[in-house]
This record gives C-alpha cells, sequence and structure tokens, in this order.
C-alpha cells in the first residue's frame, strides 16, 4: 500500500462520470471523460474520484449504489461517438439526438435512447471481426452469468430473481444450459454490451495514464438483493432457503441524524459461517481483482463493516432493532493482499466510528476521510480540523457525494451567523461574506498536512444546493446533477492549478509534449 504523506502531497477532483457535460443527456466514457481528463490535467490535478459505475436501476432513483453488478459496467456510460467511430451507429452528428438538459440526467429520456442505440450497435457488430472479442469473452468470467440474469430480468418483466421459476432462482446449472441455448441472441447483446463498455473503458484508463491522472473508483461494501452477485452466489449471503429472501439486511443504527437510524436492505454477507469462508474469500478476491483492474486507488464505502455490521432482522422496517455483529476483520484482508498483493484503498471511515474501527485502518496501513463541512462545531479537538489531523496518511474533502455543496451548507439554516464567521476565521477571512466561502474551503484542504486532498467538483465551482448530488435518506430525485460545458473554463482550471502548486501538490512529473488536443 502506497501509504499518503506529507513527501508526495497531491489532489484530484470528485465528479461522477454521469455529471460530465455531454450532447447526450449524460455524461459518458467517451469524449466526455476524455475531455474531462485534459481539464483535470489543466487543472494540475493528479486524481479523478467518481461513484460505481455499474449498472443502475430506475427502481432505485438510478443510484449507482444499487447496481445489479457488482462487476459489470453500466451501458449508460457507454459513449455514442465512440459507438459511432467504430461504424456501430448512425448517429450523423453531435446533434442527432432528443433534446437533453444539460443541467441535469433526464434518465427517463436518456435510458430509451442509448437502450435503443446500442441495438443498433448489436445489430452492426460483427463478433468474428471485432478485435479482442473472444479474448474478452475467456478472460471475463463473471459475463455469462450477467448475461444471463439480465436475459431473464427481460423474460419475467423485470421482477425480482428469486420469483423466477424455481430452477433458474436456484441458479441451477442445467436449467442455464437450456436458457442459454434458447435466449442466444438476448444473452450475446449483453455480452456485446459489455465488451463495449470495457473496450471504451480501457481506451480512458489508458489516456488517464498518458496524463498521470490516478482513476479514484468507489467500492460499495454491500452488494443489491436484486443482482446478479446475489442470484449466483446465494451461499455466501443471509437468505431464507425457502423464500430466498434475506433474513438479516443491512444499515446504520439511530443517530443523531436519524432517530430510527438506516435499514438499507441489502442482504449480509455469511460471515460467520465457516462452511462458506472459502467462497466468501474467492468472491471478494474476485470482486477487488476485478476493481483494480479498472481504477489505480479505491474507496471501500462502509469500510467500518468489515469491523462490524449492523444487521437488522429482514422484517423489521426501520434499523431500530438491528445489532452490531463482529465482521471478519484483518485477517480478511490479510488473506486477500496475500491474494492480490498491496492495494491502494481509502477506508471511508465516517458515522459510527469506534477505536476498534480506527485500529483495524491504521493496521493496515489505510488512509481515512477528512471531511471539512464535519469540521466547525465550536469543538477544538474536533478531528475534522485540519490542525487536529493525526497523520497526514489521510485524505480531506470539503465535502463528499453526500453532502450539500459547500457554498448551500453555508448558507443554510444549520449554521448561524457565529459559525460562518468562525468558518470565515479558519480561512484568515475576517468577515462573514459569503462570496467565496468554496474557495475559502478548498484553500484549507489543498493547505492541509492530508496526504491527498479532493475537491467535489460543485464546489471548485461555486454551486449551490441546487447542484447536490445525494441527500442520504430521501428515495427520488438524486444522482441527475449535470456540469454544463460552458462552466469549466481556462480561467477555473488556472486558478485551482496555481493554488494546488502553491500548497506543494503540483505533478511531480513533467509530461510536456504528451497532452493530445
Amino acid at each position: 500500500m502506497k501509504t499518503l504523506s506529507a513527501h508526495q502531497r497531491t489532489s484530484g477532483i470528485l465528479a461522477h462520470i454521469t455529471s460530465l457535460p455531454s450532447p447526450f443527456g449524460i455524461g459518458d466514457i467517451g469524449l466526455s471523460s476524455h475531455s474531462f481528463l485534459q481539464f483535470l490535467y489543466d487543472c494540475g490535478q493528479s486524481y479523478w474520484q467518481f461513484l460505481p459505475v455499474g449498472p443502475t436501476n430506475p427502481i432505485f432513483d438510478n443510484s449507482p449504489y444499487m447496481s445489479t453488478s457488482a462487476f459489470s459496467g453500466s451501458p449508460l456510460l457507454i459513449s455514442p461517438e465512440l459507438l459511432y467511430q467504430h461504424s456501430l451507429v448512425s448517429l450523423k452528428s453531435r446533434d442527432d439526438h432528443p433534446v437533453f438538459s444539460p443541467y441535469t440526467t433526464e434518465f427517463s429520456k436518456v435510458i430509451p435512447f442509448k437502450r435503443a442505440l446500442l441495438q443498433e450497435a448489436y445489430r452492426n457488430f460483427s463478433a468474428g471481426k471485432e478485435s479482442g472479442y473472444q479474448l474478452f469473452l475467456e478472460q471475463t468470467p463473471w459475463l455469462d452469468d450477467y448475461a444471463i440474469f439480465m436475459t431473464l430480468k427481460e423474460k419475467f418483466s423485470h421482477i425480482s430473481w428469486n420469483q423466477w421459476p424455481g430452477d433458474l432462482a436456484a441458479h441451477d446449472p442445467d436449467a442455464l444450459a437450456k436458457v442459454t441455448a434458447h435466449e442466444q441472441e438476448t444473452i450475446d447483446y449483453y455480452r456485446f454490451e459489455q465488451f463495449e463498455f470495457f473496450r471504451q473503458w480501457t481506451s480512458l484508463h489508458d489516456r488517464a495514464r498518458e496524463l498521470d491522472i490516478h482513476l479514484f473508483g468507489d467500492l460499495p461494501i454491500y452488494v443489491g438483493f436484486d443482482s446478479v452477485d446475489v442470484w449466483a452466489n446465494q451461499e455466501i449471503f443471509s437468505l431464507d432457503q425457502t423464500t430466498r429472501l434475506p433474513t438479516r439486511v443491512a444499515g446504520v443504527p439511530p443517530d443523531y441524524f436519524s432517530k430510527t437510524g438506516q435499514r438499507w436492505g441489502n442482504p449480509l454477507y455469511l460471515w460467520r459461517n465457516q462452511s462458506v469462508q472459502a467462497n466468501l474469500l474467492t468472491w471478494w478476491t474476485q470482486r477487488f481483482a476485478s476493481a483494480f483492474t479498472m481504477f489505480d486507488v479505491a474507496r471501500i464505502d462502509h469500510f467500518r463493516g468489515f469491523e462490524s455490521y449492523w444487521s437488522i432482522p429482514a422484517d423489521e422496517e426501520t434499523a431500530v432493532n438491528g445489532q452490531w455483529i463482529k465482521g471478519p476483520g484483518k485477517p480478511f484482508f490479510t488473506k486477500l493482499i496475500s491474494r492480490l498483493g498491496k492495494l491502494d484503498i481509502i477506508a471511508e471511515d465516517l458515522g459510527d466510528i469506534t477505536p476498534a474501527v480506527i485500529r483495524l485502518k491504521n493496521s493496515l496501513g489505510f488512509p481515512g476521510m477528512k471531511i471539512l463541512q464535519f469540521a466547525f462545531d465550536n469543538n477544538s479537538a474536533n478531528s475534522f480540523l485540519p490542525y487536529n489531523f493525526e497523520t497526514s496518511n489521510c485524505v480531506v474533502y470539503t465535502g463528499t457525494h453526500d453532502n450539500d455543496t459547500t457554498v448551500g451548507w453555508y448558507l443554510s439554516d444549520k449554521l448561524n451567523t457565529a459559525d460562518r464567521t468562525r468558518i470565515k476565521q479558519f480561512a484568515n477571512r475576517d468577515n462573514n461574506d459569503t462570496r467565496g466561502i468554496h474557495h475559502d474551503l478548498i484553500h484549507l484542504a489543498l493547505s492541509s498536512t492530508a496526504g491527498l486532498a479532493i475537491i467535489p467538483l460543485q464546489d471548485l465551482l461555486g454551486f449551490g444546493s441546487d447542484c447536490r448530488m445525494n441527500t442520504p435518506g430521501t428515495k427520488e430525485g438524486n444522482w441527475r446533477w449535470r456540469c454544463a460545458p460552458e462552466f469549466l473554463t481556462g480561467e477555473v482550471s488556472t486558478w485551482l492549478r496555481l493554488k494546488t502548486e502553491l500548497f506543494g501538490r503540483g505533478r511531480k512529473t513533467s509530461l510536456e509534449g504528451r497532452t493530445k488536443s
């Protein structure tokens, strides 16, 4: 694990791929992402952090944290322009599409547009002529289960897998062989989707390496119940043997923010069942191995669940009656690292964090997270205050995708006049002028001792609450914010580059002559 230190000070921007400028209603991994990589380079940044990139579901508001697969890529992120460059679609221009908002992802319009485009691309796809296709099929062990799962979701009108006919719900090999024989066309379509996603992703990752920019992905600890991961690996989850429904589900207990806690509903892993330990370790090994072919760094969302996790009876409507259960702890990571080698992991250590969680994180050398919006509660011992960072081996944020934007937070009723004055004083701004508060917190983040500083794109641009990405506890209206292209200006990139260099976070290697127009 390459720890973050004062001798390797770096910084980056947090922006989900869907939020990038694009004429096609949603950011993608083609020209949208390649242009953003150039913007990051112009800003002097070394990291691009984004949210999970798996397939999403309208039932869950297209949340990237409730994916149908922990291994596959979202077809919504496939670039129409790159499909056109490969002669797979008849897209005649960047204007050959419905009218989309440049400021929000309208999933109800984007999903049918992308689906129709990908179906056209599949009709024009020649598997026998496409370089690398057969190799992709051979080297992607999760692909067949995923393609069959998505085919069956279509066949059974997208009902949950546990409601399929018994042999299919049981993932019976003979039943799956019959599906493969009778539904070959649909299965091949879903294989094609993933081939195209990873072909485009490989190009993106190669370009990031050319610019010396690290891709910083997100690895949720839990997977959704109605996912190929649970369907194909039922023995490692807490499921009822008859109904195949979860018996206990994930969440967090009641706290200051919620009297009833949060009931997420994800099935829990059977960490304490010795008979499935080998299968659990194998699945997680494959998951980490897959993630690190895509990313250079991964944030483990809800890392504290590896030390202890909140277990809620599935028939409970809230998280109140859950209990803490010991997780797999350090032995799990020791075995994982022995198989895969050292991994660049950031531990999301926010929320109800105990000394045991901190000991686990520190023993593994994983950097934790420091959120500046949590720092100013008039407590001089607050661990999120920059002068209280106990080590440089941490990542400082102005806020995360779950926070309000810095401008929105500063103007909200969560702060009073005295709070705002004190925050300004920390940035050596002894006034209550609301203008520039995003610059003030960026200044504090970049000037801190943290090895890595990450700035949400909304904070770099000084946007308000209407540009917030997610509000935890709400089920609708999240994950939609998009950045219009006119906001990513040379003035913005110059300002951030100079600030980055001022605080010793500039790129250490020269890339003169390596950028492309």
